[in-house]
């Protein structure tokens, strides 16, 4: 009767997931997107680029080997667009490689062009020769992800003025940077291009960065930032952007004006929607192109499910992915669980930031009483060995259980050792497992041990005294 059994419109990480996992129940399966975007905005010019970047800048710059060879060691003296371009070029084509043989292995068809709804289970797909095919399906899952929100007064040119997925692109390394926006893409392209040498600016019109993180964590980050030659401008707009023949000229709305190469706005992103003639399958989007759904990914349409970033928060690709898995197994009719409620953070910035759980502030708010453990990577022989010497892990603990109630990492590899703690805690574990456990020596997981044992000798300490 239909085409498809399930078609699926996008192919970055919530789609793919969402089109094997239907393939693996032996569903005919289509997914839908352009030949220049296989893998998505998280491949092309999001995810993937960016920390590759990172790791070139990381690598190239020599920053991370400085705690051991000095302030003034790095690998190659001037760094070009070209050095960081390699890495990431060849990574992009590795990564879509694999997409193209995990799709092909599954049978998946892959259906090159742009899709447009024409009915609840049809839509023209547009492969760019100037006519459109019709496709038709059961059930449909749109993966369409989001594109970086651009605010109409400000002319973007892609050189001079640009966005977070057109900052991947520019031609040469910027003396001097403005960043519009301290959210983590903003932070973590501010931290980037200070370590190549960039004097870069963030203005912010709140009070703080990173709201959502330990404020200790924050605060040691702004630190380095600012060792970088970062400078902050927290509750501030940007009035206007005006370009000239050699920079831009960034007026503020308290009437402060920076000078700086490149200006890069970071207002959040906008669901890819606008082309997709929802009102034709009986949908609607929000003004940011976001789409209502259900428990279970499912729109008001029975049919019509949608996942990923065009659903609004959280946005990360590694809960992407589990939300596409969850969709096709609903669509198909499979019994599902639901998705974690412990997802882990991950903020790639220089140093890198990674939690799971609840904050010190959040913990306060709710009168939940809880007690530090903090380990530091210069006190481990690993964090020496790799010249981390302001890397720290925190842990929020229970004073009458023992629970882990929240895991903060800051410094290299943060996002890795996480896991661990997200491990015990959804496991229902305690500091105890900590104390106990025996680590690989020398790591920096060890850091568990150490502040495991920290905070359980601050709670023998009150138990003593309070009985």
């Amino acid at each position: 009767m239909y085409d498809y059994d399930l078609l699926v419109l996008g192919s970055g990480p919530s789609g793919q997931k969402a089109a094997i996992a239907a393939a693996k129940l032996g569903r005919r399966v289509g997914i839908v997107d352009r030949r220049d975007m296989i893998g998505g905005v998280c491949i092309n010019t999001g995810t993937v680029p960016s920390k590759t970047l990172r790791e070139a800048v990381l690598y190239l710059t020599g920053l991370s080997q400085r705690d051991l060879y000095g302030s003034s060691y790095r690998v190659k003296d001037e760094i070009t667009v070209s050095d960081l371009a390699a890495r990431t070029q060849h990574v992009i084509a590795r990564q879509t490689d694999v997409i193209r043989n995990q799709l092909a292995r599954n049978r998946v068809a892959m259906i090159t062009g742009t899709g447009r709804f024409a009915d609840p289970h049809t839509i023209w797909v547009d492969g760019g020769s100037g006519r459109e095919s019709r496709v038709t399906f059961d059930k449909i899952i749109i993966a369409a992800g989001t594109r970086p929100a651009r605010p109409d007064s400000v002319d973007f040119d892609d050189r001079t003025i640009v966005d977070s997925d057109g900052v991947i692109n520019l031609q040469a390394v910027p003396r001097s940077m403005v960043v519009v926006g301290a959210g983590v893409i903003g932070m973590e392209y501010a931290s980037m291009f200070a370590a190549l040498g960039t004097k870069v600016t963030v203005v912010e019109r709140r009070d703080r960065m990173l709201e959502f993180c330990d404020e200790e964590v924050v605060e040691s980050l702004k630190y380095h930032l600012r060792d970088l030659s970062v400078a902050f401008r927290f509750g501030e707009e940007v009035a206007a952007v005006e370009k000239h023949q050699t920079a831009a000229l960034c007026i503020l709305k308290s009437g402060k004006k920076i000078v700086a190469d490149t200006v890069m706005y970071s207002a959040g992103r906008q669901g890819q929607t606008d082309d997709l003639g929802l009102e034709a399958a009986g949908l609607e989007a929000d003004r940011r192109g976001r789409i209502a759904v259900d428990a279970n990914y499912r729109t008001p349409v029975d049919n019509i499910y949608a996942v990923g970033d065009v659903i609004g928060f959280p946005a990360l690709a590694s809960t992407s992915m589990e939300q596409g898995r969850l969709a096709a197994q609903h669509a198909c009719g499979e019994p599902i669980r639901e998705m974690h409620g412990l997802q882990p953070i991950g903020i790639y910035t220089i140093p890198e930031i990674s939690f799971v759980g609840q904050t010190e502030a959040q913990l306060t708010d709710t009168s939940t009483p809880f007690e530090v453990g903090i380990a530091r990577y210069r006190e481990l022989a690993r964090g020496q060995i790799v010249g981390d010497s302001y890397g720290m892990l925190k842990l929020l603990v229970s004073p009458d259980d023992g629970r882990l109630l929240g895991v903060h990492v800051f410094g290299t590899a943060a996002t890795e050792i996480v896991h661990i703690g997200q491990a015990v805690m959804g496991c229902g574990g305690t500091i105890d497992y900590l104390v106990d456990a025996v680590f690989n020596y020398p790591t920096l997981a060890e850091a568990y041990k150490v502040a495991a044992l920290d905070a359980s000798n601050k709670i023998r300490n009150i138990t003593r005294i309070d009985g």
